[in-house]
This record gives C-alpha cells, structure tokens and sequence, in this order.
C-alpha cells in the first residue's frame, strides 16, 4: 500500500503504541527509556504528556514525530506502521501531516512572521502566491493579521510562539505535537496560548499532544498521560477547561 493511499484512509485510532520499547546503549550501559508503552490517540482529542525529567516522556514525543524509532514494539499512524516506511517515506510524513510547537519558537531571526509561516509550504514546492495567501490565513486565525511583516525581534514572546503555532498549522497537519509550548512565556501569556490551543482543538478538529510541567497547563486537555521510570504511571481525565 502506497504511504498516501494509507494516510488517507480514516482509520480510528490516529495515533497507536504497542507494547513500545526504546533502549539507549548497549550492555552495562544500556538505558531503557521505555518500557513496553501502549495508548492510543483518537482523532480530534487534546492529550497532555508529563511526568519528571528522564520519564520517558521526550523519547516517546520523538517517536510520535517519527523523529526517533522504537526499539521494539508497534507504532502506527492513522493505521500504517511507521517501522514499515522507509526514511524518506518518514519524511514525507512529518512534512505532510505533522506540526510541531518546541518551548524556544524556533523562527528564523531575520525573516518576516509571514516567511517564517510560508516556509514549510516552500519545502512543499506550493507556489509562491498560494504560499501567501495560506499564511496569511494561518496568521490571521492565530490573531496575528497585520503583523505579518513584523521580524522575531519585534514581537513579544507571546507573538512569536503564535508566528510558530500558525506555521505548524498553515498545512493543516493530521496532528500537532507541542514541546513546552508555554515554557518560555509569563503566567498570563501561557494561558492565552492555551486557549488559542484549546480553540485550534475544538474549532478546527486539530488533534494536540502535548508535553509539559506544569499542572494547570495540562488542565487544558482532555487526558494527561503521566509518565515515571519509562512506563505510564497514571491517566488522569479532566475533559480539559470549559
């Protein structure tokens, strides 16, 4: 089966581990970062990752980003197992249907809001108007129309993590894996990411997993999958905020 006849069809669940193993090393120097994980994500849902430094919580948002490979154990994707793609395959997945939010914005300095979003298109090969016109549209619905041709320098922090939030969306991916998404901002400014998070989620359908510290932060989604020593320690259900 070709990858995009595959990632077309609408198979539930949209995200699968089973029984999910990492091993760092070898021998006496051999780390176990996972410890045989199974959950599943269902289109649409807001799921929160957590649990302390050295958890297991990194590695397993690697593997969903199919930035990492399991050591053993089953990762499928809307129902095709990702171990089955090839690299580039992998790549084409991650261009295609997965966004991603890190903690440190990751803008390119000296460019626009409006290029920083258009880029993923640009890998795309979308032309150039098209590019525009989808930028602008992801700018707008992240409150941020008129700001387009503002550079990271001169917008706030709170303005540059929605430069990064509308550049994670402008190709409409399958699903949206936050690293800290408000590790870098105030009290006050975290919430209103939340909420344009928690908007993106419930408006659009957008399908969020998300990493983070921070108890209140994690209140936003509807489940948090707490990790500890590799394994999956608890699943606290909250139906995220109203």
């Amino acid at each position: 089966m070709k990858i995009n006849e595959a990632i077309h069809e609408e198979v539930s669940p949209l995200l699968e581990f089973r029984a999910i193993t990492k091993v760092y090393g070898t021998g006496q120097a051999a780390v176990t970062a996972l410890k045989g994980i199974d959950f599943t994500v269902r289109k649409g849902e807001f799921v929160a990752v957590m649990g302390p430094s050295g958890s297991g919580k990194s590695t397993c948002m690697n593997i969903l980003g199919c930035l990492d490979s399991p050591t053993s154990g089953e990762y499928r994707f809307r129902g095709v197992d990702v171990a089955g793609l090839t690299k580039r395959q992998r790549a084409l997945l991650r261009r295609h249907y997965i966004g991603f939010i890190f903690q440190g914005y990751n803008l390119l300095k000296r460019t626009t809001a409006l290029e920083n979003v258009e880029l993923p298109m640009y890998y795309r090969g979308t032309p150039a108007k098209e590019r525009k016109e989808q930028a602008l549209k992801a700018l707008d619905s992240v409150g941020l129309l008129g700001w387009e041709r503002h550079t990271q320098a001169e917008l706030s922090g709170g303005q540059q993590q929605r430069v990064a939030i509308a550049r994670a969306i402008v190709c409409e991916p399958s699903v949206l894996f936050a690293d800290e998404p408000t590790g870098n901002l105030d009290t006050a400014t975290s919430h209103q990411i939340m909420d344009l998070l928690t908007s993106l989620n419930r408006k659009m359908g957008i399908t969020i997993v998300m990493v983070t510290h921070e108890e209140d932060i994690a209140l936003y989604a509807e489940r948090a999958l707490h990790f500890k020593d590799g394994c999956i320690d608890n699943i606290i259900n909250s139906g995220g905020r109203k």
